[in-house]
């Protein structure tokens, strides 16, 4: 009796098809993969500049606290030493407050892109914001409102 064999003339091709399918499909997958990556790191960027943001605004409040002789000890309003804009260069003074708005303004150029800050004063209460810009975005802003 006789088995019957296999004719490899008659299945060319058939093999290729599937390692180009698969392939194929592994391409897809590894894409994918890329993509996912791509993402998760900027994502972890902008996480980083609003962590950095969060505690240059702390950083600030931290320091007019320690300094509380130079915001005034009135109730009511308290003095000026730390207010400023974001416009406003760095202060040139020798003051412990001018020494902490230069270094806090210094510090805000270096780790925020376009970084800048404001701390404005309404009755008791302060407002610090941080301004920065990611990579052609808009603007955004961490804004903190203490009291001291």
């Amino acid at each position: 009796m006789r088995t019957p064999r296999h004719n490899p003339g008659t299945a060319g091709g058939f093999g290729l098809i599937e390692v180009l399918v698969a392939v194929l499909i592994l391409a897809i997958g590894l894409l994918g993969l890329a993509s996912l990556q791509t993402n998760g790191m900027r994502f972890n960027h902008t996480s980083y500049l609003r962590t950095q943001a969060t505690v240059l605004a702390y950083d600030i409040v931290d320091a007019m606290r320690a300094n509380r002789g130079a915001a005034g000890k009135s109730e009511t309003a308290l003095g000026g030493a730390y207010l400023t804009n974001y416009t406003d260069g760095p202060p040139t003074g020798s003051s412990i407050a001018e020494a902490d708005l230069r270094n806090w303004k210094t510090l805000l150029t270096t780790l925020l892109p376009t970084g800048r800050g404001q701390v404005i004063q309404n009755g008791r209460l302060f407002t610090v914001n941080v301004e920065w810009t990611e990579r052609g975005g808009a603007p955004t802003v961490f804004s903190l409102v203490t009291s001291l």
